[in-house]
């Protein structure tokens, strides 16, 4: 078995393939353990290799996870972008051989400042290293905080970790408790690092399994019923003007024609044309919302002019009826939203001139929506994805509520995994999460980040049922990812101080 730690392509397609394990870790395949061998087999791929060898050692399994993880991507081009087989294909693997480099640099730093050879402080400082990966993958050039370790255990034992430290420590965990079982053999030259190291393990798993259904937060008021209205438009027909009374009809039929609730909601652009157009549609069903009592929020594109006589275009949610406030989206997605480099990629294929692809940046300071006396913390589609950004604004909330099109996605794993993440954002902050999508997975989701009720994707209908508005903070909307990133950065320092000293003797 020399073959996995030497450098060489046999070790590297090893690397891909542990990679391309990840996905069979979270949805739609949840076989969590799996993870474990996905990190054990990349933490024993980079034992004896140079920097130069570990860094495409990284990359391959970073190429390994995203070729499998991300193969919407294809669909999103080809299906939507009118791009061919080919050049869709192309595309998917171009993206991914990108985004892989976010695992080329750290196993490069682990290779030439980190690691040490010892049994226990190389497991930590390797799970401090991986959750300095993760963060910087969902930070940098924007970010694409997607496959992240710890969503392998929605369903596992480690779930009860995620209040505590988020989605961050239960990679954490995850990463540490690979490397230990790799190093066991060493360890058992160590006794005291062995029985640490054992301990440690024990602490982890047994705290996030008894963590489960521990409540941090409670209610701060009465259950209100909900009805999240889920169109099923196709994708081809959202956006063609011919079709816009057609959507309009829709939305209003499904809702007028069901029982008085307290919240109704739709989803991600389910008024398709900017709000200055729809101002009679808006105001009919404000009186009917009001009627009702009752709070309906909706997705709906915003036109602003700026002091300059500038126009600005937003992806925005707003409330009316029995509520108040709009929400510009802060997180937009590359090319789906605004086109990096527009002025050269505009033109050259379809996909590039997606409808609503111009859209501005929400302001960062914006207010809550309203709903029935209760702060609602809102993201747009892929706004969910992002832990921190996502925990600050859950912090001030009593419900969570995230509206998508994941139309975008097809009838691929995407939509699976985005409903995941929004999952694991409800039992993150300990509040019930509304998610309202055109073509799905429309779904209630409580504190515990499991599923209520559902509607299946690519089926046309209205979710009934009820959230309880919660109060409190959890310890991770709290102090968010702070002392988790404060002992992983003294893990790393000491790891680089124990190399040195390890060189210079």
């Amino acid at each position: 078995m020399n073959w996995i730690t030497r450098p060489g392509w046999p070790g590297n397609l090893l690397a891909m393939a542990a990679g391309a394990l990840t996905p069979l870790c979270m949805a739609p395949f949840d076989f969590w353990p799996l993870s474990l061998l996905s990190l054990g087999l990349l933490y024993l791929s980079l034992r004896e290799l140079a920097p130069k060898a570990a860094m495409l050692r990284g990359w391959s399994y970073g190429f390994g996870l995203f070729g499998a993880g991300t193969s919407w991507i294809y669909v999103s081009i080809h299906d939507f972008g009118g791009a061919s087989p080919l050049l869709a294909g192309g595309l998917m693997l171009l993206f991914s051989a990108a985004v892989a480099l976010f695992f080329a640099l750290p196993a490069w730093l682990w290779s030439r400042w980190l690691r040490n050879g010892s049994g226990l402080g190389d497991a930590l400082a390797f799970a401090a290293l991986w959750v300095a990966q993760e963060a910087f993958r969902g930070w940098f050039l924007t970010g694409f905080p997607w496959l992240f370790a710890g969503y392998s255990q929605l369903d596992g034992p480690l779930a009860g970790l995620a209040p505590l430290g988020g989605v961050w420590l239960i990679g954490f965990v995850l990463a540490f408790s690979a490397a230990l079982l790799v190093n066991l053999p060493r360890l058992r030259q160590q006794p005291r690092a062995l029985s640490l190291g054992l301990l440690l393990l024990l602490l982890f798993w047994g705290t996030g399994w008894s963590l489960q259904q521990y409540s941090w937060t409670e209610p701060a008021g009465k259950a209100l019923s909900v009805a999240a209205v889920q169109g099923n438009v196709a994708q081809n027909m959202k956006w063609d003007p011919a079709q816009l009374n057609a959507q309009l009809a829709l939305y209003r039929d499904l809702s007028i024609k069901g029982p008085r609730v307290d919240l109704l909601v739709w989803p991600e652009t389910a008024v398709p044309v900017l709000k200055d157009y729809a101002g009679s549609y808006l105001q009919a069903m404000d009186a009917f919302a009001n009627d009702r009592q009752t709070t309906l929020i909706t997705g709906v594109p915003v036109r602003e002019v700026d002091a300059d006589g500038n126009k600005r275009f937003y992806n925005a949610i707003t409330v009316i009826g029995k509520g108040q406030g709009t929400y510009l989206k802060q997180k937009l997605v590359p090319f789906g939203e605004y086109v990096p480099l527009q002025d050269v990629l505009r033109g050259l294929i379809a996909f590039f001139d997606l409808p609503m692809s111009d859209f501005a940046r929400g302001p960062a300071d914006q207010p809550l929506l309203q709903a029935q006396g209760y702060q609602v913390a809102a993201y747009i589609c892929y706004e969910v994805v992002y832990p921190e950004f996502a925990a600050g604004l859950a912090a001030q909330s009593n419900l969570l509520l995230t509206v998508s099109n994941d139309a975008w996605f097809g009838h691929s794993i995407g939509p699976l995994q985005h409903l995941q993440m929004a999952q694991m954002r409800a039992l993150e902050a300990g509040r019930w999460m509304i998610r309202a999508t055109n073509t799905g997975v429309t779904a209630l989701i409580d504190p515990f980040g499991q599923i209520d009720t559902r509607i299946a994707s690519f089926e046309q209908g209205v979710l009934y049922g009820e959230v309880l508005p919660m109060q409190g903070l959890t310890p991770y909307l709290r102090w968010h990812s702070w002392p988790l990133t404060l002992c992983c950065g003294l893990l790393l320092l000491g790891a680089a101080r124990a190399r040195k000293t390890r060189t210079a003797a």
